[in-house]
């Protein structure tokens, strides 16, 4: 992809929850309003940026807000009432200063830092395509193995978690889907066309669901992380390419990343991705990226306090629909239970500045908000991918994501993670947003054998079913130089690399 960078992400521990309930649970109101006047209409040179409003949920409140809205010179794209979020487009340079001091606005900022205009994805690296004499050798291998799929003899990720062994025992259910919130899913591709859901997809690109037929599909083969993703958790096993970890759910696509070629993924497109899931009885979200433009959101800032506000009250509200969201750890290897990261990348739309954030004041949106299930990465010797960001209390769980330095046995000897890609083409990506597929696929594999469990329940089979390897008693040191390339706290059943453990896809169905 041309936009490729790390993502960062820290603890869904409990204090973490206590404190995004005290910052965003009462996020004050103005005490009075400020009048509204048409002096306040947009100036000529001023950008056209996109802002989200957050309000009190009653009806009158809302109404009222919309209408502050209009006179102060913005125009309402949607209005998501169920949680209280009004999307909105505005040139007034002073928009966001106005609508903060409305009665019943709990929170509003800009969505980003450049005008509009008519991805911060997490695999590390550039895909690399399954050439024609590849998939000739391993198509060899996986019939000499008595495989279902000719290409499975290079997937080491599925034996890797019982995936293969557990397709035999249950595939999954029909009846459970997983949303791959995204760049776009080629529907078309045979590996993913058997179990499409066209009903519970949508393009959200811009803050409203977009449903026309075949609006989720990517712009173009630039955009194939998303089908990527959407193969690692449901690929047919109908005798072509690859199998998915739980061939037989359903998957749908959301796509949230701008077109172009940043692929950014900006928070009222997530917002939309998140409410139309609940909406639509998604049981799984698939979160492979981070929310644009910021990549941590302080909330001391109104604008990054807005974002966050929006958007956890989209994934609470997917929650409180019996939909569990799975987010990725982010590609950095970074320690995630420090007290200071730097962030040399924010804002990612216009110019970056760095700073030195504190990870308890500035949230990686969505995947440190609370409820999210937060998964690192190993390759196929189960060590922790060297890219991957670990972290005590903050990992939940780990899954195969790929490690270029660590070879399988396999024919294509890749150790990244092989799958489907646009224009029935197959690849091999590597990163914590291959790990986070896995991590969803078992999840909608134990929807599928515990139907009622409800997003935390499940989230507590993930856990409870995973095997930890423990921190390595040797040195981690993946480049060979003889230092550590990072440090692993914790003990058997919970630590900073794995969380609770690697998820296990046999267990799942058993």
């Amino acid at each position: 992809m041309a936009h490729l960078r790390p993502r960062h992400r820290l603890a869904l521990a409990v204090p973490v929850v206590l404190s995004l309930t005290a910052s965003l649970g009462f996020l004050p109101s103005a005490a009075s309003a400020v009048p509204i006047t048409e002096t306040t209409a947009q100036t000529a040179d001023a950008p056209n940026l996109s802002y989200v409003v957050n309000t009190r949920l009653d009806h009158r409140t809302i109404n009222t807000v919309k209408k502050a809205i209009s006179a102060a010179g913005g125009s309402i794209v949607e209005t998501y009432e169920q949680i209280g979020v009004i999307v909105v487009h505005s040139a007034n340079p002073d928009f966001g200063l106005i609508i903060r001091k409305v009665p019943g606005v709990q929170s509003a900022g800009a969505t980003r830092t450049a005008p509009l205009s008519l991805a911060s994805t997490t695999d590390e690296g550039a895909v690399q395509y399954l050439s024609k004499e590849q998939a000739a050798k391993t198509t060899k291998a996986s019939a000499a193995a008595g495989d279902s799929e000719p290409l499975e003899a290079d997937q080491w990720d599925l034996p890797a978690i019982g995936a293969d062994k557990a397709a035999k025992i249950n595939p999954g259910s029909k009846s459970v889907t997983v949303a791959v919130i995204d760049v776009g899913v080629d529907d078309t591709h045979p590996d993913i066309a058997p179990n499409f859901s066209p009903s519970q997809s949508a393009n959200c690109v811009g803050g409203k669901a977009d449903t026309t037929y075949g609006s989720w599909r990517p712009v173009d083969s630039a955009h194939y992380h998303g089908t990527h993703v959407a193969g690692e958790i449901a690929a047919a096993r109908n005798g072509i390419g690859v199998a998915g970890v739980a061939p037989g759910v359903k998957v749908s696509g959301i796509t949230v990343a701008e077109p172009d070629s940043t692929q950014l993924f900006y928070p009222e497109s997530v917002v939309c991705a998140f409410v139309f899931a609940a909406d639509h009885g998604v049981e799984i979200t698939n979160n492979s990226y981070y929310v644009d433009p910021w990549l941590y959101n302080c909330m001391d800032d109104p604008d990054q306090r807005a974002i966050v506000d929006a958007v956890n009250r989209a994934q609470l509200y997917a929650q409180s629909k019996g939909t569990l969201n799975v987010a990725a750890a982010g590609n950095s290897n970074d320690d995630l239970d420090s007290h200071a990261l730097v962030d040399a990348s924010s804002p990612d739309d216009s110019t970056a500045t760095t700073r030195t954030v504190d990870p308890h004041e500035c949230f990686d949106v969505p995947t440190q908000l609370p409820g999210v299930v937060t998964v690192s990465s190993v390759g196929v010797t189960k060590a922790k991918s060297y890219f991957s960001s670990y972290g005590k209390g903050v990992i939940d769980v780990s899954a195969p994501g790929g490690d270029a330095r660590q070879i399988p046995d396999t024919p294509s000897k890749n150790g990244r993670i092989l799958s489907t890609l646009p224009n029935n083409t197959y690849g091999y990506l590597q990163g914590t947003s291959m790990a986070t597929p896995h991590v969803a696929a078992v999840a909608a594999l134990l929807k599928s054998t515990h139907p009622h469990a409800s997003p935390a329940q499940l989230q507590g089979l993930l856990k409870a079913e995973a095997d930890n390897p423990g921190c390595p008693t040797e040195v981690y040191d993946t480049n060979g130089d003889g230092i550590a390339d990072a440090t692993c706290v914790g003990g058997k059943r919970v630590n900073g690399f794995y969380g609770f453990g690697i998820v296990n896809a046999l267990r799942a169905v058993k």
